[in-house]
């Protein structure tokens, strides 16, 4: 029986919790550290507060629990029991207890009973290394736990018991939380790295189970879930790595929520959800709160799985910039006040009332964010500085357990020292290096010394003021140290260099050196060494040593690069040599001990061989066996390939040090030294160097050193590890070189994971210990034992130290903000560049104001040169000194300019791609820019469209609707298979029908056998085919007939369309805004159909403009065609009038130009010339338009061209007339008829031209006319387009609101189509299927029917054995089926009632047969054996019909009630496919309502109102209705024709009722006929046969084809057989012959044996004489036995052979008998 526990038992906290590690047989005490507060938070766990009761909460620090009272914060705390570390903590419902899971192997979860915080229950074997989470069940009585890596296990205890109720593995990656639903304690939720996963407790018939069901995303990414919550309904709220809400419901994501426009719920991960009082609370990391409305999630639906459902919160409450909120708990008392964890550092205190009167957030505490980075403490009193990279420096008084002072820069924290009382004797100046690279100098002072001076009414007890701030470095600060005068600060960085400064009231730099890695840390020789040294610590395993930096010898002129004498040593792992060297002294020691025992032996077998000689022996030869024993390899020597990096490290003596490192060569001190000699690579790096000592360090193999400390005396050293732990090494006095470093203290304190220590301090007065970690914790221990530290503590605080006197009146130090801020270095770099800048500026003006001088000379030397007489004066080339110097100008000439073009290409490139840019924007688009085209003698004018091209949103939208115009299609298609289906299975019933037709004779007839009967049958043959044929024909006729007969429920598809034609549009005209109006099918839009006709209006609008815009610049064309041809006419009319006289001329018409705006495109006609005047116009800086001064330019150009053009041709008239007039001659009278004959001629053609000019102006003018009219009509269409369009784009935006109802309604009413067409599909094919099984059934009863005809007929008259072949042919035998055939031997076992359901029929068919004892087993001596086969292959073949028959009719059985489900199936989906489409026309009818809402632009004439009331037209025309005349002109024309439509259908239904009735007279006279005619045939058949017969099976059976055929088998079977005898003698002749050869080869082998037999004899007696002569030899012997065994062996088998040879010869020899070959060949 399993132990109950008590519910007053408690464990013993001194017995639970973990202790202190000393060396065994130590006399170092167990108290020598007490732990005495914790100033630090680690904020960053996902789950680190709790509230235990109204004034307590606890969170988890490193190895501890700490419980703080928010008021007093005062702590209590509880230690871990493992020393592993705690991984969560969780308050119990009551209140009474709360749960502690740690860390470490084979961790427990503790319950501590609040507030005693005695241990109640341990849990224990619930994980292997740490628990991640724990939760209890709303009723408290059952624990759910999860471990971490690497089993991640979640349990379930019943941890008053410390019991596990179940158990099961969570997932395959880091689990983050598990909690029980808070409304069914047996289902829960874990989450976690990518995944979710619902548990439900499960009773199995094995027991409990826990079972998991993993949660799929589906399309949703893939995601960590920090927070979820459970529902009461089983559902479940997650959140995910973007912000929004998961919605799961049976592991499926149901709908993910976010806010409207897409945003997310929160801007970052969801840490947790809190469902209180019906609302459902959000904690963000984006630092917000929301409360959501419960309902609107809970019932959230969505129909489109990539959709989102978009809400907002009720309530927000954004606690502020950079907040990080993980967790938030209830205080108890309150509905609405909260306690949050905030990842920055803080603990708050919110109100979540959401009221008139909610209180702002409270921050309760503030601490570091993250990881400590640097600490020290006032070498004078109780106060300590950190920092860290939440970029705050803090000051605690760590007596009083107190924050003095905060203050918050631009860049985190990376180190931090107190500068010594040498330097300061106040102790009141600390320096901190952050990760820009910036020192800051800070001075800590009571300010309430100068509250009187400043008139501050608020001071605190500190305050720190910036004394200065310097940037030395351009990456992290890692280390700060002072010299141990004061007077040296030297500063280290990740960028591998090392600062120096002079302190004094100002730190003044003094240079830096580079070192070969980032500096880990930097520590001054002591004052007992001679010379004053910088030890460097590297992190790629460098130690450098320097001196320190003599001012008088540096110069910082341009560089604070200075040159120090320095030192290197580079670490050379010795780890494998000291575990080879090890395992050597190991196997040394080994063998001298074997060695000794093998002596002790020795000794003792010389004692016994005096006894026992032959003992003595045996015992030699066992130890020379042990003797050969091989040992194992020694282990290798490994070096790696990068040296492990360096964690810490101290003097020992000059020039020796001690090293800490990581990695590798971790678990040992290194003792190293400077040498004298130091050797360089090639690349420039430092050989490695051995240490020359080590020191092992226990237990750290793995855990490495990171910090020592010494104490002040030195007599301690205090370590910290890399797992968090304090160790505390007792050593004599000043014992640097650690020979008396064996023994140790060590306690886990920071977590063991992630907590190294960075940093351990010793207080002034050596009382105190102060650790800080990268878990963010900072602990402050009493070197002192428990008893003394409360007469320690009281009273005690820290003295803060009194401001300068000088302090109020000093300026505040300039501080460096910006992280880009030049370095020291880079600083002074850039000064120095800045002046050899200038002074080469300086330069150069002075060189160009002398070569400025130079060149006026030389210009007025050319001056004089010019004004001296031609013969005196010099030329060019005499000014050329050389003409290597101008090709040198020219050649460097030439360079400059390609160095231009060079340098200008980007710019060149740039506006190149911007131009085209440009151009893409504004221009390529464009198909028709602006042109006007004007009338020549009038003012018309006519312009195109501004017309782009259709852009390619355009036509994607076309292809798409092009897409689903032919899904639409597709469709339809699919909706018209319903009614195709119906003929096809009809034509399917047909052929079937067809195909299986009976063939009664067609097993028993052959194809090959009619062929070869006699003539005389042949006859009867061809008229029994005939018949058949017949027949055949009147049944397909008949099918057909039956085929083409209607269904009773057919209806005409014309008249149902009529019907519904008529149900849609007769009666009155259905008005869209009527309350009960039902769209129309035909009617029905939506946003799709509405967008396809924005597209298609958008096209008819582009290739309406695109048509005019065309017309217009074809008139543009045309026009300058004319312009061109008449300047080609005034150009012949000037031609004509030079031949005239001038008074007969008439006025030249002036040839028209084009206007600027006619001709657009020039523009951006680009050229040289105006290139060049741009360039002019941008030098002159006139600011003018440039389209203004080319469209001028333009203008002008062509005026002069023109008045160019006129001027010339008037000189040339002027020049034409002058010159006949000086040469005047009297003309001859042929000469003047002549000329009177070109003079008419000439006129004639000045008037034809300028008649041809005239008539190509007025017809381009009427041209444009007709075209301007068009383009007026066009501008109204376009104008009305337009109207349409805003229309079209008002319709879709509204019609888009409903587009997804509408698309999720139409898609179930498509499903329910789809399934109702599927269905009926389905039993559509079930009846065909069941009308072809009838069929079938028919068909089998027809043949059964013919079987027995046949039977009948193969019997023939007057058979005496009649009677008896009919009882064996309707014999019921037992038989397998045809499909059991091949079943095996194995089945003869089944029992009776199997067997008998295995053959054809049953016992009571059986018993129901009247065959009586009919013996079918041998045929009677009188009966043709031919006819009693026959019958028995007609009974089988009559059995295979019945057993088919019943298959077939089992099947239509089947086939019915399959038939009858799919039928109410039909009924069911009809329903809600009427009920859906309700729902949709319900929408359609709403969404018709809101268009009716929407304003259209009608234009309307005044004749087309005819609105009037009481005589006139009102002003308000509201209640009027827009109808078009046509539809108006109908419904008048409907009344007359409804009433001649009424007259005719009378008039139709008075003659179908006539020719009803006469109808029903001939169908009743045809019946009778029928009747009639039966009766004659069954007389007919009785007086002919006696009996009614099938006269068809008699026509079709006239011959007895069996029979015939069965007598040409027996001549084939007789001619068959003839020929095999024939060849079977043919082969005996041949095997006779065969045999001869085998006798004369077997007489050959006989001879042959007896050959060998001699040669055997002959053999023998050698061998008898050679075994006389030869000696006795052992192994010769033995081969020659052996070999004379194989000869004897082989001389009986040959005896056997002519033993066997003989029996074959003797048998061969026999008359008579049988030939049979050998079973082998014989042996040759």
């Amino acid at each position: 029986m399993e132990n109950t526990l008590s519910d007053d038992f408690f464990y013993d906290y001194e017995d639970v919790y973990f202790k202190p590690f000393i060396t065994p047989d130590s006399e170092i005490p167990e108290d020598l550290l007490t732990f005495l507060y914790s100033f630090g938070y680690d904020c960053t766990q996902r789950v680190n507060i709790q509230l235990i009761d109204e004034q307590t909460i606890m969170f988890v620090a490193g190895n501890l629990v700490i419980l703080m009272n928010i008021k007093t914060k005062v702590q209590r705390h509880v230690r871990s029991s493992s020393g592993g570390g705690i991984g969560i903590v969780m308050v119990h419902p009551s209140g009474n207890y709360f749960a502690v899971g740690e860390k470490g192997i084979m961790p427990n979860i503790i319950i501590y009973e609040y507030p005693s915080l005695k241990p109640y229950r341990i849990m224990r074997g619930g994980t292997e290394r740490a628990y991640a989470f724990v939760d209890f069940n709303s009723s408290g009585n059952l624990l759910a736990s999860v471990g971490g890596h690497p089993d991640y296990m979640v349990t379930i205890w019943n941890w008053k018991q410390e019991n596990i109720v179940l158990r099961s593995k969570a997932f395959s990656q880091d689990v983050y939380r598990v909690t029980f639903s808070p409304e069914n304690d047996e289902q829960l939720t874990t989450s976690g790295t990518g995944h979710i996963k619902f548990w439900r407790m499960v009773e199995t018939f094995t027991g409990l189970k826990l079972q998991g069901e993993l949660g799929r995303f589906g399309r949703t990414a893939l995601t960590d879930i920090d927070g979820y919550v459970e529902l009461p309904d089983g559902k479940v709220v997650s959140g995910s790595e973007w912000g929004n809400m998961l919605l799961w419901d049976g592991g499926l994501i149901k709908v993910e929520l976010s806010r409207r426009d897409s945003k997310p719920c929160h801007h970052g991960p969801i840490n947790q959800f809190v469902l209180d009082e019906g609302e459902l609370i959000t904690v963000g990391a984006d630092g917000c709160v929301r409360v959501w409305d419960f309902e609107t999630i809970d019932t959230a639906e969505s129909y489109d799985e990539e959709s989102l459902i978009e809400m907002e919160p009720m309530n927000e409450l954004n606690i502020g910039r950079n907040v990080n909120l993980h967790f938030m708990v209830k205080f108890k008392d309150s509905n609405f006040i909260w306690c949050a964890q905030d990842a920055s550092g803080r603990i708050w205190k919110l109100d979540l009332s959401f009221s008139n009167i909610t209180q702002d957030p409270e921050c309760l505490f503030s601490f570091h964010s993250g990881a400590i980075q640097a600490m020290d403490l006032s070498p004078l009193t109780y106060l300590m500085a950190t920092t860290a990279l939440d970029r705050t420096v803090r000051i605690y008084d760590f007596v009083r357990n107190k924050t003095m002072a905060i203050v918050k820069y631009s860049q985190g924290g990376t180190a931090l020292i107190w500068a010594p009382l040498v330097l300061y004797s106040k102790g009141n100046v600390i320096a901190v290096g952050f990760e820009d690279g910036v020192i800051r100098i800070l001075e800590i002072y009571n300010p309430k010394g100068l509250a009187h001076v400043a008139g501050r009414s608020e001071v605190g007890e500190i305050d720190i003021r910036l004394k200065q701030a310097l940037k030395p470095h351009t990456a992290d600060v890692t280390a700060i140290a002072y010299e141990h005068n004061g007077e040296m600060l030297a500063t280290g960085s990740k960028d591998n260099t090392v600062f120096f400064f002079l302190t004094g009231k100002e730190n003044v730099p003094v240079g830096f050196i580079s070192v070969p890695g980032p500096v880990v840390s930097l520590q001054w020789s002591p004052p007992s060494h001679e010379t004053t040294k910088l030890l460097i610590f590297c992190e790629n395993g460098y130690v450098v040593e320097t001196a320190c930096p003599e001012l008088e010898e540096l110069d910082t002129t341009l560089t604070f690069e200075i040159p120090l004498p320095k030192q290197y040593f580079r670490f050379r792992s010795i780890r494998s040599s000291i575990e080879r060297n090890t395992e050597i002294k190991r196997r040394q020691k080994i063998k001298e001990q074997k060695e000794k025992e093998k002596q002790e032996r020795l000794q003792k077998k010389k004692e016994m061989a005096e006894k026992n000689p032959e003992l003595a022996i045996e015992e030699e030869e066992e130890e020379e066996e042990e003797d050969e024993e091989e040992e194992e390899p020694l282990p290798m020597i490994y070096i790696p390939p990068e040296p492990n990096a360096i964690l810490c490290g101290f003097y020992s003596n000059p020039g020796q040090f001690w090293l800490s490192v990581t990695g590798y060569d971790c678990g040992y001190l290194y003792h190293c030294k400077f040498t004298e000699e130091e050797s360089v690579n090639k690349d420039g790096s430092i050989n490695m160097k051995e240490p020359f000592a080590f020191l092992a360090i226990e237990d750290a193999s793995e855990n490495p050193i990171r910090q020592m400390v010494f104490n002040s005396e030195g007599n301690l050293l205090f370590c910290g590890m890399e797992n968090g732990a304090v160790r505390i090494y007792p050593l004599l006095f000043n014992d640097f070189d650690l020979k008396s470093m064996q023994i140790f203290w060590s306690l886990s304190i920071h977590d063991n994971d992630y907590g190294h220590i960075k940093r351990i301090c010793i207080s002034y007065d050596s009382q105190f210990l102060v650790t800080c970690g990268a878990d963010g914790n900072i602990f402050a221990f009493s070197i002192l034992p428990q008893e003394d530290i409360v007469e320690l503590m009281r009273g005690r605080q820290a003295r803060v130290p009194s401001p300068r006197k000088d302090l109020a009146t000093d300026k505040i130090a300039d501080d460096i903000d910006d992280p880009s801020a030049y370095s020291l270095e880079n600083a002074k770099k850039k000064a120095e560049m800045d002046l050899i800048m200038k002074l080469a500026e300086e330069k150069k003006a002075k060189k160009r104001l002398e070569l400025h001088e130079l060149r006026d000379e030389f210009r007025e030397l050319q001056i004089k040169n010019a004004e001296l007489l031609e013969h005196v004066q010099l030329k060019k080339e005499d000014f050329e000194l050389d003409r290597l110097i101008r090709d040198e100008v020219e050649r460097q000439i030439a360079t400059r300019i390609e160095l231009v073009c060079k340098e200008l290409a980007w710019e060149q490139e740039k506006y190149r791609i911007g131009l085209q840019k440009l151009q893409a924007r504004f221009r390529n688009a464009v198909e028709f820019d602006s042109i006007i085209v004007r009338c020549f003698e009038s003012d018309h004018k006519v312009s195109t469209y501004r017309v782009t091209s259709l852009s390619e949103k355009y036509y994607q939208l076309k292809n798409e609707m092009l897409r689903r115009s032919l899904i639409q299609l597709d469709q339809k298609s699919k909706d018209n298979l319903y009614k195709e289906s119906k003929t096809t299975g009809i034509d399917k019933g047909v052929v079937a029908e067809q195909d299986l037709d009976v063939d009664l004779l067609k097993g028993s007839q052959n194809p090959q056998a009619k062929v070869n009967v006699g003539m005389r049958q042949e006859n009867m043959i061809n008229k029994a085919e005939k018949a058949k044929d017949k027949i055949d024909q009147r049944k397909k006729e008949w099918k057909d007939l039956y085929a083409s007969r209607p269904d009773d429920n057919y209806e005409d598809p014309n008249d149902v369309a009529a019907i519904k034609e008529a149900q849609e549009n007769m009666g009155d005209f259905k008005l869209k805004t009527a309350a009960d109006y039902t769209v129309p099918e035909h009617l029905r839009i939506n946003a799709e159909k509405k967008r396809n006709q924005l597209i298609r209006l958008e096209e008819l609008i582009h290739e309406f403009k695109v048509e005019m815009s065309r017309k217009v610049v074809d008139l543009r064309d045309t026009k300058l065609d004319i312009i061109e041809q008449i300047t080609n006419l005034t150009e012949e009319l000037r031609l004509i009038q030079t031949k005239l006289d001038p008074s007969q001329h008439l006025p030249i018409p002036i040839v028209p130009n084009l206007y600027p705006d006619e001709m657009p495109e020039k523009l951006f006609q680009i050229d040289q010339e105006k290139l060049q005047e741009f360039r002019e116009e941008y030098s002159s800086s006139k600011k003018r338009n440039r389209t203004s001064e080319q469209l001028s330019e333009f203008g002008k150009s062509s005026e002069s061209t023109n008045s160019s053009k006129a001027s010339s041709n008037q000189n040339l008239e002027r020049s034409n007339v002058k010159s006949p007039a000086v040469e005047m001659i009297e003309p001859s009278q042929l000469e003047a008829e002549i000329q009177i004959i070109e003079e008419k001629t000439n006129l004639y053609l000045q008037t034809a031209v300028l008649k041809k000019i005239n008539d190509l102006i007025k017809n381009f003018d009427a041209e444009l006319r007709v075209i301007c009219h068009q383009k007026c009509k066009l501008d109204i269409a376009m104008k009305m387009a337009d109207l349409r369009h805003v229309t079209l784009f008002e319709e879709v935006l509204l019609l888009k609101e409903f587009e997804k109802s509408e698309d999720v309604l139409q898609e179930r009413v498509n499903q329910r189509i789809t399934e109702r067409l599927e269905t009926q599909l389905k039993s559509e094919e079930c009846l065909q299927q069941l009308d072809g099984k009838k069929r079938d059934v028919a068909k089998l009863q027809e043949k059964e029917k013919a079987l027995h005809a046949t039977f009948l007929m193969s019997l023939g008259e007057n058979n005496k054995h009649a009677d008896f072949l009919t009882r064996v042919f309707k014999k019921k035998i037992k038989r397998r089926r045809k499909s059991e055939a091949k079943v095996s031997a194995e089945s003869d076992e089944e029992t009776d009632e199997e067997s008998d359901e295995e053959f054809g029929y049953s016992d009571e068919d059986e018993s129901d047969s009247d065959d009586g004892g009919v013996d079918d087993s041998a045929c009677p001596e009188t009966c043709d054996p031919a006819l009693f086969e026959n019958t028995l292959l007609l009974r089988e073949k009559r059995l295979d019909i019945e057993e088919a028959l019943a298959e077939e009719k089992k099947s239509v059985e089947l086939l019915k009630k399959e038939y009858d489900m799919i039928a109410k199936k039909v009924k069911l989906i009809e329903g809600t496919v009427k009920s859906a489409k309700k729902d949709l026309e319900a929408l359609q009818r709403e969404k018709q309502q809101k268009l009716n809402e929407l304003y259209v632009v009608v234009p309307l004439k005044l004749h087309q109102v005819e609105y009037i009331v009481n005589g006139d037209m009102p002003n308000d025309l509201v209640l009027g209705l827009v109808f078009t005349n046509p539809a108006l002109m109908l419904l008048q024309k409907r009344i007359k024709e409804l009433q001649v439509e009424k007259d005719e259908q009378r008039e139709l239904f008075k003659h179908a009722r006539q020719k009803h009735v006469q109808l029903l007279r001939d169908k009743a006279g045809m019946e009778a006929e029928i009747t009639e005619l039966e009766e004659t045939c069954y007389q007919e058949m009785i007086r002919k046969f006696g009996r009614v017969v099938d006269l068809e099976a008699l026509q079709t059976l006239s011959v007895n084809m069996t029979l015939e055929e069965l007598k040409e088998k027996i001549d084939v079977n007789n001619l068959r057989f003839k020929r095999k005898i024939k060849q079977k003698d043919d082969k005996i002749v041949e095997l006779q012959a065969e045999l001869t050869d085998f006798t004369r080869q077997y007489t050959c082998r006989l001879d042959q044996m007896n050959t060998m037999t001699l040669e055997k004899r002959k053999i023998e007696t050698q061998l008898n004489s050679q075994q006389k002569k030869m000696g006795v030899e052992l192994q010769k012997q033995k081969a020659k036995l052996e070999e004379k065994q194989d000869l004897i062996q082989l001389v009986e088998r040959q005896a056997k052979e002519v033993n066997k040879l003989k029996d074959e010869i003797s048998l061969l020899t026999r008359k008579g008998g049988h030939i049979l070959l050998p079973s082998q060949p014989p042996l040759p």
